[in-house]
């Protein structure tokens, strides 16, 4: 029978945020695949962990993962971590858990640190529902479409950013969203932890003075239903009647829906839909 890989939750910062499931794990597999041994190897002292370890990144998974998968399938349990938090969320691990379950092998996760989850709930702003877009992409016109589509995303938004980018990023989020509420975590779990609750304008003025240190978190309010509403209903007034008509009537609706439709997006009765219609004709 193949072996079992385990995903292995490790400390964001605070050693002791390790669970006893996670060492003994660690412990007991032939191998740890983690992220940078050089990182790893002073967790694994602290807890004296003298399993052989062999790395697992972005530059080498596609020729570490089929040699993971190998020794998997030889009936050998293997650990995966990655330098802080949960592995497979934002890191290359999502794609080894892929090659795993195409191979018929089992995956398990051992739960503990996220950043992104500790972050969110030190915030103060609603947790019910988010969106984790972990880091913006490098690329100026992919990076471009994200924040446009995060313009209209109705979830508190969560997202990492390294210190030495915080400003800038700050800056695109305030001339893409406007101005929000915001929470920038630093240092989470560490002993100069930081949450920091304020606007995106305040804190892009306040970073622009002070240079941030360590990894950063930023959690940030969404748009508000109302405010989308009103922005959708502005759209569709700079629009006629007769197109916003044939809008829906290239999908397929009958006049009548149509009109339904036209009124409820308008935010007026459907009677001067039909009064609008009939003067132009």
């Amino acid at each position: 029978m193949s072996g079992i890989l385990y995903l292995c939750a490790t400390p964001i910062g605070n050693l002791e945020d390790i669970t006893y499931r996670v060492v003994r794990t660690l412990n007991e597999v032939s191998l740890i695949a983690a992220e940078d041994t050089r990182n790893s190897i002073k967790l694994l002292n602290y807890f004296e962990i003298k399993t052989p370890m062999t790395s697992y990144h972005e530059h080498n998974k596609v020729t570490k993962g089929p040699y993971l998968v190998q020794k998997l399938l030889a009936g050998e349990n293997l650990a995966l971590i990655t330098d802080a938090g949960t592995p497979g969320i934002s890191d290359p691990g999502e794609d080894l858990v892929k090659l795993c379950y195409e191979a018929g092998i089992t995956v398990t996760s051992l739960p503990g640190a996220a950043a992104c989850i500790t972050a969110l709930t030190i915030s103060g702003l609603p947790t019910r529902r988010f969106a984790f877009e972990a880091f913006l992409p490098s690329d100026k016109k992919e990076r471009k479409r994200v924040l446009e589509e995060l313009k209209e995303e109705t979830r508190t938004i969560i997202i990492y950013e390294a210190p030495h980018r915080l400003q800038k990023t700050l800056e695109e989020l305030y001339g893409t969203l406007g101005d929000r509420a915001v929470t920038v975590c630093r240092e989470l779990t560490k002993k100069h932890e930081t949450a920091f609750r304020t606007t995106l304008m305040k804190a892009m003025e306040y970073y622009g003075e002070k240079v941030p240190k360590g990894e950063c978190v930023v959690v940030i309010e969404g748009c508000s239903a109302e405010k989308l509403l009103l922005e959708q209903q502005k759209c569709w007034e700079a629009m006629s009647i007769q197109a916003h008509m044939a809008f829906y009537e290239q999908k397929g609706m009958d006049h009548k829906d149509a009109m339904k439709a036209v009124a409820k997006d308008r935010g007026v009765p459907k009677r001067e839909i039909y009064k609008e219609l009939i003067q132009k004709t």
